[in-house]
Order: C-alpha cells, then sequence, then structure tokens
C-alpha cells in the first residue's frame, strides 16, 4: 500500500519505555487524583480515607467522559448499597447465619441485574452488592456501626469522585468523541465494502462484523457527560451504529439475490416476470444501502459537531434473563458455601475475606467469563499483598509525613496505571486489580499503622478469598461460553418461531435488527478469543436474516395495506407466515401485478417480499448466501 503525503507528514507520538505521552499523561493523572483524595480525606480526618483512594483506582480510566461517567453510576450504586446495608443489618442483625443468607440473595440479586445490562450500569448493579459487603458484613458483630460507616464510606467515595474530576478538568483530559467517530467511521468502511460487493463475507466474518457495530453501544453513554452537546453526540453515535447494522442487513439481502440478466428471447413470461422483479429489488436495495450509508455519514458530521442527527434511532440492548438468572443463582450459592465454610472453621476477623469474596463474585459478574476473572484475581492478588508490605515495611518503615506517603505511591500508581492503559485486556485488568487490592490491603490512614500481625492476616486473608472463590466455581462451574453460545442460539431461534404471532416490542426494523446484532455480540464475546463455529455462525445469520426480512416485509407492506392492493397484501402476509419461498415470491408477483393495474407505487414491498423469497428459499443454506442462488 503506497505512503500518502498525508500519512508520511502525520507526527508520530512521543515514547517514553515503551509507553506513548498519553499514557504516562494519564498516570500523572491517575496519581494526582489519589494523592489529592488521601491528603482531603486526611484532613477531613475520615474514618474510611482508603475508599476515597480506591475510588480514584476504579474510576481510572483516560478520558474524561468514561470517569465522570463511572463516577455517576458509583455515587448512585453506593447510595442504594447503603440503604441496603441498613435494610440488612436492621432487619436480621440478631442472627449472623441469617444474615449471611440474606446477603447470599442480596448477591444473587444484583449478579441477576448486573447480567440484564451492559457497561457502567452493570458495574453499578455489581457495586450495589459490594458496597453491602464492605459495610453490612465487615459491621456484622456491630449493626449499630453501620449507618456511620456507609456515611463515612459515601463522604469518601463523593472525595474521590470530586478529585477525579478536577484533576482531570485541570489537566485537560481527552475527550472520547473524537475516538468513538474514528471507531464508528472505519466501521463505516467495512460495512460499504461489503455492501458494495468487493469483497464476500463470510458467516463467520459477518458475525465478527455485528460484533464489532454492537460492542460499540456500552461506550457511547460516556459521551454525556463528557460535555453540555453530549446528549447530542450519544443520540448521533447511537443512530450511526444502528444505521450501520440496517445497511448491513440491506447488503446481505442484495448479496443473496440471484444474478440479473437480460431474459432469452424464448423465455416465458413468468421468466421476464421474474427477472424484472428481482432486479427491481436489486434496484430498491442499493438505493436503500445508498440512504444508509448517507444517514451513518450525516449521523457521523454531527458526532463531529455535537449537533442532534437527522434521525433519531435506539439502540435496544438484548440480555438473556435465564443466562443473567443462572448466573445470579452460581454467585449467591457460592457466596453462601463460603460463608458456611467460615461458620464451620470458627476462625475470627473473616469479615475481610467475604468482602472481598463478594468484591470478586460482582465484579466478575460484568466480565464475559467470570471464571477467568477469578484467576487474574488469584494471580493479582498475592502480587498485590506483596507491593502492599514493601510499601508498609520497606519504602515508608514508620513514616507518617504525608509528602513521603505521595512519592512513595508514585512508582506503584504510575506502573500501575500505564498497564491499565494498555490495549490488552488482560494486562489492563491486572493493573487494574492489582492497584485497587495493594491499596486495599495497604489501608492508608491518618496515622498509618505498622502492626505486622494485622498486616500478615489482611494478606492472608485477601489472598484466601480468591482461592475459594476459585475452589467454589471448580464445585459449581460458571455457565460455560459454549453453553452460553447455545442458549443465545436457542433464543433467536424460539423468537423468529413466535415473530409472527408477537412484535418484539414496539421497534422498528432497523432497531430490532440492532438488538439483534447485540445478541450476536454477546454470542461471540461469552466464546472468548476462540471464533464460533462455522455451522452456529451459519444458523446465527440465517436467523438475523430472516428476522430483518420478515420485518422490512410486514414494515413495508403496512404501508399499502389499505385500498386496492388491501387483498395482495394480506396474501402476501399469510406467504410470510408459511416461511416458504417459492409462495413469497408468487405473492410479490401478484402484488406487483395488482399495483400495476391500480396506478399505485408499491415497489417497496414488492423488493422486500422478493429479497425475503431468496432468504426462505427452502434448500438455501449458509453457502448459498454468500453466492447468491437461488433454488
Amino acid at each position: 500500500m503506497p505512503v500518502t503525503a498525508t500519512s508520511a507528514a502525520a507526527p508520530r507520538p512521543l515514547v517514553f519505555a515503551g509507553f506513548p505521552a498519553s499514557s504516562w499523561a494519564f498516570a500523572l493523572r491517575v496519581w494526582l487524583a489519589m494523592m489529592l483524595a488521601l491528603y482531603v480525606s486526611f484532613w477531613l480526618e475520615l474514618e474510611s480515607p482508603s475508599s476515597s483512594a480506591l475510588t480514584v483506582a476504579v474510576l481510572a480510566l483516560p478520558t474524561r467522559g468514561q470517569g465522570l461517567e463511572k463516577a455517576g453510576y458509583r455515587l448512585l450504586a453506593t447510595a442504594i448499597g447503603v440503604a441496603a446495608s441498613i435494610a440488612i443489618a436492621g432487619v436480621f442483625s440478631q442472627t449472623d447465619s441469617l444474615l449471611l443468607g440474606v446477603f447470599g440473595i442480596w448477591i444473587g440479586l444484583c449478579v441477576y441485574v448486573a447480567g440484564l445490562l451492559d457497561g457502567n450500569r452493570a458495574y453499578a448493579a455489581a457495586l450495589c452488592c459490594i458496597t453491602v459487603a464492605l459495610i453490612a458484613v465487615e459491621q456484622i458483630d456491630t449493626p449499630l456501626q453501620v449507618f456511620p460507616a456507609g456515611v463515612a464510606r459515601g463522604a469518601a467515595i463523593g472525595i474521590g469522585v470530586l478529585a477525579v474530576a478536577l484533576v482531570n478538568e485541570v489537566l485537560a483530559a481527552p475527550d472520547y468523541h473524537p475516538v468513538l467517530a474514528d471507531r464508528i467511521a472505519a466501521l463505516h468502511r467495512r460495512v460499504k465494502t461489503f455492501a458494495q460487493g468487493a469483497e464476500r463475507v463470510s458467516a463467520t466474518a459477518a458475525t465478527s462484523l455485528l460484533h464489532d457495530i454492537a460492542a460499540v453501544r456500552p461506550e457511547i453513554a460516556s459521551l454525556v457527560t463528557e460535555s453540555s452537546i453530549g446528549t447530542a453526540r450519544t443520540e448521533a453515535a447511537r443512530s450511526a451504529l444502528v444505521d450501520l447494522v440496517s445497511a448491513f442487513s440491506l447488503g446481505r439481502m442484495l448479496a443473496a439475490l440471484p444474478a440479473t440478466s437480460a431474459p432469452a428471447k424464448n423465455a416465458g413470461d413468468r421468466t421476464q416476470e421474474a427477472a424484472r422483479l428481482t432486479a427491481m429489488a436489486r434496484s430498491w436495495l442499493q438505493s436503500e444501502i445508498n440512504r444508509k450509508n448517507a444517514q451513518v455519514s450525516s449521523s457521523l458530521d454531527a458526532l463531529h459537531e455535537g449537533t442532534p442527527p437527522d434521525h433519531v434511532w435506539q439502540a435496544p440492548l438484548y440480555r438473556s434473563r435465564r443466562i443473567a438468572a443462572e448466573t445470579g443463582a452460581r454467585a449467591a450459592i457460592s457466596f453462601t458455601l463460603i460463608a458456611v465454610f467460615f461458620v464451620l472453621a470458627g476462625w475470627p476477623s473473616t469479615e475481610l475475606c467475604l468482602s472481598l469474596v463478594a468484591v470478586i463474585l460482582g465484579l466478575g459478574s460484568t466480565t464475559p467469563s467470570p471464571r477467568s476473572f477469578t484467576m487474574v484475581t488469584l494471580i493479582a492478588m498475592p502480587i498485590a499483598s506483596a507491593l502492599a508490605g514493601i510499601l508498609k515495611y520497606l519504602v515508608f518503615n514508620g513514616v507518617s509525613e504525608f509528602q513521603l506517603l505521595a512519592i512513595g505511591f508514585a512508582p506503584l500508581v504510575v506502573g500501575c496505571a500505564l498497564l491499565i492503559s494498555l490495549s490488552s485486556p488482560i494486562l489492563s485488568s491486572l493493573g487494574r486489580l492489582v492497584l485497587v487490592f495493594t491499596i486495599a490491603v495497604l489501608t492508608p490512614t491518618n496515622p498509618q499503622s505498622y502492626d505486622p500481625e494485622v498486616f500478615l492476616v489482611t494478606s492472608l486473608f485477601a489472598c484466601l478469598s480468591s482461592v475459594l472463590v476459585f475452589a467454589a466455581q471448580m464445585l459449581l462451574p460458571p455457565l460455560s461460553g459454549e453453553r452460553r453460545v447455545q442458549l443465545l442460539l436457542r433464543e433467536a431461534q424460539r423468537e423468529l418461531r413466535r415473530l409472527d404471532t408477537r412484535r418484539i416490542r414496539h421497534h422498528a426494523p432497523e432497531e430490532s435488527a440492532f438488538r439483534d446484532a447485540a445478541r450476536i455480540e454477546q454470542m461471540l464475546t461469552a466464546n472468548g478469543s476462540f471464533p464460533i463455529d462455522d455451522q452456529i455462525a451459519s444458523t446465527t445469520m440465517r436467523c438475523f436474516d430472516q428476522a430483518e426480512a420478515l420485518r422490512r416485509c410486514r414494515a413495508e407492506l403496512d404501508l399499502v395495506r389499505q385500498g386496492p392492493l388491501a387483498g395482495p397484501v394480506q396474501a402476501a402476509r399469510k406467504s410470510l407466515v408459511r416461511r416458504n419461498g417459492g409462495a413469497i415470491f408468487a405473492a410479490a408477483e401478484a402484488l406487483h401485478q395488482a399495483s400495476e393495474r391500480s396506478d399505485l407505487s408499491a415497489s417497496a414491498a414488492i423488493a422486500t417480499l422478493v429479497a425475503a423469497s431468496t432468504t426462505f428459499a427452502a434448500s438455501l443454506s449458509s453457502t448459498d448466501f454468500s453466492q447468491g442462488k437461488r433454488p
């Protein structure tokens, strides 16, 4: 590929020690925000100053909007968690065993809700159970301290949020919308390449493209908190994603149509009519694809300028209630089993371990693979304990001056922040967990405690928490990626069968197509780094194509269902119920003839029926989609 003058003149980012300057700037902001939060917490003499530092570690995100959005959800979840802690401790404070059982149910409920959400909303649901763990469980022997502990934690979290917001504003943390616009533009180029027929897309490649489009959805919410025009930018980005999926589905319909050519002179009337209808469908689909591409370009312009898009789409989220329920039940049972283990063991001072167990279960529920997350915590927890010991007894070594505390924290915070900035999900997650767990084990206070016995017990139970969660997941394994894919595929097939008798809420065809793309994104995410089986990919895309064809046909038929075309339209609806390609094509012919007799235009309805006839052809296979065959 030749290098253009523009690309040759593009400045290269500054790199130091293998990290770009933007990563170093991000690490500096995290360190400054954490030290500011600790300083204010010490100055106000809060009971839980470490919570402010933990808040900064959790909100360590490279752009301003992302951090503010997560901060808002963290404050909301903290308020809900504090209220739940007071309620649970107030009702069940007389029976520790029953309290732990109720808390196990609360964990399962929070994990279930997290399974129905995405992005930072799912994190907020998980944080509701984590907050109860850090307040109610740690105060299990002193229930009267639940309210003061909740207030202290809320105040510390508020200081952490303000510190992050202030540092990001003063040091001009970058906005996220330029990055997001570039990602959507790259996806747009991929969709246009496919729709123009420049390349053939297999079922596996098609699912991958839909995954990449739907995966952007959770990230657009952060644009709301980025600036005063963030809401308009969010609407523009959301509309662009929906139109991308729509253009992609239209491109698959176009690719499935048979190649058109002038019929032979001796061809029958029916053959000539079929050729005309196919050419009509091809022309209409191409014009619709061009219109959708223009809408995507317009939405991208609106995203850059911060203006509302020409048409606002919703981007509905698909979540499996069954998968969420099974995940929540497993989390509740795992916590209960670990709590029973501690009750039978009779060990004192196990509140910290139970709290960290809830933290691991809660945060793990927001990841595609809870077991993989637990494995990362198994690695991060000993590292964090070792780093906390080095800081406490080798670096600080009895000092209490805040200046020395800030200098001693610098290598840890900057190093972990650099790992967080990496594109590798494993290294980024490891860096964040090491930073969070190190602060949790170290527990900065004013004055700092240097009791070695307390530190050893804390480190032991911190490491034990991840081991126990891993053991519980071995005894009661989480849903495997293969099982999740199978459940999601069955739900897609069941929805397709019921599409004749009910509508999926009240979404437009474009929005419903995005909802199906969100389900495909979950299927690929559940499978981790391994691609899904070719046969499953073909079945998945066949369900996607058929559902999209049905919805588009009905939407277009609804526009011409009255007047002289009512009879052919009703016949077309019946052919769609039968799901027979030949019957659908015959219905398209009848509608075309009726429209010519009545001098009414029904080209859109006819074109979608012709495309649906190919989609529902009896002998259609996944290979036929890419070759454009008609049986």
